[in-house]
This record gives C-alpha cells, sequence and structure tokens, in this order.
C-alpha cells in the first residue's frame, strides 16, 4: 500500500467503479469530470479543497476531461484527515493548498 500510495496507483477498476491510491504534494489544476462522481477519503495531512465556481483557462485533457489552472467563486473547504467529500459528475473541483503529504482514497463512481 504504501508503494501504491507513493505511485498514486489504482487498486480496483471494474468499469463501474474505480479505486485509487492517492497523494498529493502540491496543489493540482482544477478539474470537471463529466462522467465520474469523486467519493474522497482523506488519510493524513491536510488540503484547501474548492468545489463549485467556474474553471479559469478551461481546456479538455481526455474525453470527458477538463482542466484548468484555478476556480473562480467556489466553495473552499479544509480537508484533513478522516474527512469524506462526495463531488458529484460534472462538478468543478481544485486541490488550492496542499500540506505534504496529502493521502487520500477516491473512489470514482462511473456513469
Amino acid at each position: 500500500m504504501r508503494e501504491a500510495f507513493r505511485n498514486g496507483d489504482p487498486l480496483v477498476d471494474d468499469g463501474a467503479f474505480k479505486v485509487n491510491a492517492s497523494r498529493r504534494d502540491a496543489a493540482g489544476e482544477a478539474e470537471i469530470h463529466a462522467s465520474e462522481t469523486d467519493i474522497i477519503y482523506v488519510l493524513g495531512g491536510s488540503a484547501t479543497f474548492v468545489t463549485g465556481g467556474q474553471v479559469i483557462e478551461a481546456h479538455n485533457t481526455a474525453p470527458d476531461e477538463i482542466r484548468g489552472s484555478a476556480i473562480e467563486g467556489g466553495t473552499a473547504r479544509r480537508l484533513a484527515r478522516g474527512d469524506v467529500i462526495v463531488v458529484p459528475s460534472g462538478t468543478p473541483h481544485w486541490f488550492k493548498t496542499v500540506d505534504a503529504p496529502f493521502t487520500y482514497y477516491v473512489v470514482k463512481s462511473v456513469g
């Protein structure tokens, strides 16, 4: 498991859902998943997580995937160990700041 979190490896992918061991050491790009709902369970570290609003400099990176440099507007929340947040498909979301290492499981419900 330690290696899975180090590498951000998928743990399960059966077509209907995915489970990833995830790690962030810095803020990331803003994202929108058109066909996946993310369920995030925080294991360690903390982060400022923004949902909603508008993605700045939005561009497609893959089918049903949009990325951008940041989010304008939206709601910022502080996430820490034990927190769970659900990000419905089509919802902009962004790890704005990260106190590393930030480790979490993300379950992606497809469809």
